[in-house]
């Protein structure tokens, strides 16, 4: 088997990327101001308790993996567009600007590059295009591709999950760090986890990762945490800790040529 004209034995086929404080530092704020928008929506929209709200908010995050999650499995009842529109709609998107560095980076890649989000398909929309990046990957795994309850008809089906898989999905929002979500994650996209490496900023995304088979890089620390197989203090610095993912391409002195536009799709899973 061939993927892309290279051997099916190649070190790595595909690079899992993590969106929101990976691809961009968290210290750009975009993740403090998603929190205010969360905290707003639960005292506004489902009437939490204002002294409550901070509290919960945090607890339901770290319970599971995301507070949207968490009010769900809670039994609050909310519409999931209107949330995603509120959280997200909502955010700073002008600080964030094109990253040419990272562009030239990704493209130089000879592997499938994928985004691996639990944002919603627009906010990822969002971030690529601002950060100049939406041509530098061939897929999207989002909200709607692990949840497809939700009604994302089959955009790009690379694989489908077994009806076992959908039926669990469709009792509970998926979502990082569970492992469910990262198996399905490597269902859809097709990959072998033991060729493939994920890029995150979570400490537990990571641990999960590697639970589920995949080569882990923990991105915005310098040192190592449990899971974790390499650490970035940036996502820049890529090329200087993982040379392996340009050598296999320069040993064979006929590098594959990345066009600098190809299509981004939100990959499904049904």
């Amino acid at each position: 088997m061939e993927i892309d004209g290279r051997s099916s034995e190649a070190m790595y086929e595909c690079l899992l990327f993590d969106m929101d404080d990976t691809l961009y530092p968290m210290s750009l704020g975009l993740n403090l101001a998603c929190r205010k928008n969360i905290e707003e929506f639960m005292l506004h929209y489902l009437h939490i308790e204002e002294s409550e709200v901070p509290r919960k908010c945090l607890e339901l995050y770290r319970e599971h993996g995301t507070t949207m999650a968490g009010l769900k499995a809670h039994g609050y009842e909310f519409d999931n567009d209107e949330f995603h529109a509120y959280v997200h709609g909502r955010l700073p998107y002008e600080l964030l600007k094109p990253d040419p560095i990272l562009r030239n980076l990704l493209l130089s890649m000879p592997q499938r590059k994928i985004i691996f989000t639990n944002a919603d398909e627009a906010h990822a929309a969002q971030v690529l295009s601002r950060l100049g990046l939406e041509d530098c990957f061939q897929g999207v795994i989002c909200f709607e591709t692990l949840n497809p309850s939700v009604g994302l008809g089959p955009v790009s089906s690379i694989d489908r999950l077994d009806e076992e898989q959908i039926e669990h999905v469709q009792t509970q929002i998926l979502c990082k760090p569970s492992i469910q979500a990262i198996e399905a994650a490597i269902a859809i996209a097709n990959v072998d986890p033991k060729r493939t490496i994920f890029f995150d900023d979570s400490v537990r995304n990571i641990a999960s990762g590697k639970a589920a088979g995949l080569h882990t890089v923990i991105v915005g620390r310098s040192t190592l945490v449990p899971g974790a197989d390499y650490a970035l203090n940036s996502i820049h610095n890529i090329r200087e800790s993982l040379p392996e993912i340009w050598e296999e391409e320069e040993e064979h002195l006929q590098p594959i040529i990345q066009p600098t536009a190809v299509e981004t799709v939100v990959l499904a899973s049904a």
